[in-house]
């Protein structure tokens, strides 16, 4: 499980260095995607292979379904971590998300996220009142 918030710096060559806590996790590999809200997803294989069982279940009659999985599945990209730790994030998925040098990686669960610092601090501090004043139940069985 992916857990933390964490601020790596985004070199020259379009590349970050995974957090230690995640590496163990996505040393046989990443893949990347367009995330909700304008971050990246990254997924190690395993997982994103486990939800590509899971998308080859949507219907292909429903015109939803189809235009979300094109954005979602156009955009990904696989990569393995260099012997530095490093990952390159596609040029595709730097503009998407609106990278700087500045990054905020956080964990997901089952997902890392990479956010432009500046959009994550402003994502933040506007969700984090949503959630502290929320009085029902968000995810069934949770509370």
């Amino acid at each position: 499980m992916f857990l933390g918030t964490y601020a790596p710096k985004l070199d020259e060559k379009g590349r970050i260095i995974l957090p230690a806590k995640f590496r163990d996790e996505l040393a046989t590999g990443v893949v990347m995607t367009r995330g909700q809200e304008n971050c990246i997803y990254v997924f190690s294989t395993d997982e994103f292979e486990q939800l590509h069982e899971k998308i080859k279940q949507a219907p292909v009659t429903s015109k939803q379904a189809r235009d979300y999985l094109r954005v979602f599945l156009s955009g990904a990209s696989a990569d393995t971590p260099d012997k530095q730790n490093r990952v390159m994030i596609p040029a595709n998925l730097r503009s998407y998300a609106g990278l700087d040098r500045e990054l905020t990686v956080i964990g997901a669960g089952s997902r890392v996220e990479i956010w432009d610092s500046a959009a994550w601090d402003s994502y933040l501090t506007e969700q984090e009142t949503a959630f502290a004043n929320t009085t029902e139940e968000v995810i069934p069985g949770l509370f």
